[in-house]
């Protein structure tokens, strides 16, 4: 056993406010419990999924729950939660002696973390050989029991099915609303690692469906073409609830300068039954502009009758005879795949591409 390194961390007073605490012991970070009983825990304050400070977390009974990603340890022992028991944290002796708080910073038990086989989104970001591949993302809600048309989905199997039969290209058509997937949690605002990549949620829950969006917006495709409704001057729901679990996308360049996607092209379609349009195209442009897409020469087709117009029958009878918005459909999805085609054969993608972290400023540890 390692020689005792017996620390006085300050009165015992403080320690039994609150639950749960951290303290920096020779600076290093150790989560102190104290419980019903009046005794106390003390084990290491990192976790083990993606260094969460397991002293700002919560207890659970007798276990400390982490605050990012809500992986559990044994307040006492540092063993993972039943089940994952071989997934533990440090645990270190604590005491009280004339009423202070000592820890031993030599641990009593070792970290150890379970193997876990990488989640599948996790492999290095390579293009497999093959024609230009389409994504077609339709973010339109309904009540799946009792589906009704929608003029942007119509419009996005137009282009998809062109690009199939008349360009030569795959495509993938993903519906967000036949997905069952959880919203953002917010782990970036808890610190900026806590948002990691592969998703939090995608690693932690395998019946979260979001995998597919980032299967195809990372790995699959090369052209991804995002078909909206407007609703209240804005996308739709679903839209924003999948441009949010985005964030662990984007965040990579944030927080360890890695760009995901390269010479990739976004185009979207835009139907709504009153205006703004700009706006909508303008949200959508920026977004995937943040990203890493690139856009092909008018990259969006819209419709829409305007804001005095409520007379939806008639809106969604425009959008189904429209030769025009079909065509146009089909004219958004080649100018995509001509743009893709020509990234794909003239400008090989680069190792590496500058950028700073938080809009070019450098992050500093």
């Amino acid at each position: 056993m390692a020689e005792a390194k017996w620390r006085d961390v300050g009165p015992v007073g403080p320690f039994t406010v609150k639950p749960l605490q951290e303290v920096l012991v020779d600076g290093t970070p150790i989560a102190i419990s104290h419980h019903a009983d009046g005794t106390f825990g003390a084990v290491s304050g990192v976790c083990n999924h993606a260094g969460g400070p397991l002293g700002d977390g919560h207890l659970d009974g007798e276990y400390i729950v982490c605050p990012w990603h809500q992986w559990k340890f044994h307040a006492r022992t540092g063993a993972g939660e039943p089940g994952f028991e071989e997934d533990c944290v440090p645990s270190h002796e604590v005491k009280v002696e004339a009423g202070r708080l000592l820890v031993n910073l030599a641990p009593l038990t070792r970290r150890h973390k379970k193997p876990h086989e990488p989640h599948p989104l996790a492999r290095p970001v390579k293009r497999d050989p093959g024609p230009v591949r389409v994504a077609g993302i339709s973010t339109t809600s309904m009540d799946r029991k009792a589906p009704r048309y929608s003029g942007s989905d119509d419009l996005l199997q137009t282009a998809l099915r062109h690009a199939e039969t008349d360009l030569g290209a795959e495509t993938r058509l993903i519906r967000l609303n036949d997905l069952s997937f959880r919203s953002c949690e917010g782990f970036y605002s808890k610190a900026a690692r806590a948002c990691t990549w592969p998703c939090s949620i995608t690693q932690m829950d395998p019946k979260d469906e979001l995998d597919r969006v980032y299967e195809a917006l990372v790995h699959w495709g090369d052209v991804v073409l995002v078909a909206t409704p407007i609703r209240w001057g804005a996308p739709s729901s679903l839209y924003y609830r999948m441009a949010e679990r985005m964030n662990c996308v984007q965040n990579q360049v944030t927080t360890h300068d890695r760009v995901l996607i390269r010479n990739k092209v976004a185009a979207f379609i835009i139907v709504g039954g009153q205006d703004n349009i700009q706006a909508v195209a303008g949200q959508m442009l920026g977004f995937f502009a943040e990203l890493g897409f690139l856009f092909p020469q008018f990259p969006y087709i819209a419709h829409s009758r305007g804001w005095t117009a409520e007379d939806m029958e008639k809106n969604v009878a425009f959008v189904r005879e429209s030769r025009e918005l079909k065509d146009g459909a089909a004219e958004l999805v080649g100018r995509a795949v001509a743009l893709a085609q020509h990234l794909l054969e003239e400008r090989p993608t680069p190792d590496r591409i500058e950028r700073g972290g938080r809009k070019a400023h450098r992050m500093t540890e």
